[in-house]
């Protein structure tokens, strides 16, 4: 059983609704009570830190509450808490974050926001490993190579994508980075891509799309685009820039005429 006890209302409010949003059995007392036999895991704030000698305990941050739930149900089950976070590559990553075989957590932002999640997510674990699918080179190549403080294993990810029913519709990339975590590779410090004719073609015709005037960038921007050097966003801005350069050379030099 989990318990809650804590003088600090932010703490219990923050771990208990948390509790009951994944419906997690638990019970509450006061710190200075005793603990009921059940007792597997304590969570309590910083102020009852060492009140609780005889159990396994769980200090909250009041900002991050989810995060003393995820140790704790990690600490019920016995899994080690080991984290494992699965990620399947794309413009928008699945991202799954699993204590042992439970998945505690699940994401999918864009590719920009990708590596500060999981950079979150791994913080403070004991040995995180994090596994990214090795489909959509370019944005899986962007990943491994600003993960710089965590393992990381890049993973076969060919069957890894489910059947998606009726109703599932855009769980697909988070269910894939699940079976993704699930997954062992191989451990790689980095991964150095050359884009193809046809992803440079496939950025030129993103920033086309993006563009407010319907114009493509050129193929050096498109490849600092691929090699993770520029967001489309940076890469249309710079394209922005040169252009209005040109025009302010141009016509200065038509004054000087």
């Amino acid at each position: 059983m989990i318990v809650v006890a804590t003088t600090d209302f932010e703490v219990y409010h923050g771990v208990v609704n948390e509790l009951r949003e994944r419906g997690t059995a638990f019970t509450t007392l006061e710190p200075d009570e005793a603990l009921p036999e059940r007792a597997t895991v304590v969570v309590t704030g910083a102020d009852n830190a060492e009140t609780f000698a005889d159990a396994t305990t769980i200090v909250a941050d009041p900002a991050e509450p989810r995060r003393a739930v995820d140790q704790a149900l990690a600490a019920v089950r016995g899994n080690g808490g080991r984290t494992v976070i699965g990620v399947d590559p794309g413009q928008r990553p699945g991202i799954a974050v699993l204590a042992g075989e439970t998945i505690v957590a699940a994401f999918q932002v864009p590719l920009g926001d990708a590596v500060d999640v999981i950079q979150r997510e791994a913080a403070d674990a004991p040995s995180p490993i994090v596994r990214i699918g090795d489909g959509s080179r370019l944005e899986s190549a962007k990943l491994v190579n600003e993960l710089d403080d965590v393992t990381v294993e890049l993973v076969d990810e060919t069957g890894t994508t489910p059947y998606l029913g009726t109703g599932a519709r855009g769980m697909g990339d988070v269910l894939a980075a699940v079976n993704i975590a699930r997954l062992e590779g191989n451990v790689v410090d980095a991964r150095e891509i050359e884009p193809t004719d046809g992803e440079i073609q496939v950025i030129k015709d993103r920033s086309r799309e993006e563009s407010e005037h319907n114009r493509a960038i050129d193929e050096l921007l498109a490849r600092r685009v691929a090699a993770g050097e520029l967001t489309i966003d940076e890469a249309l801005a710079e394209h922005r820039d040169d252009d209005a350069a040109t025009e302010t050379a141009e016509t200065d030099g038509s004054d000087g005429a």
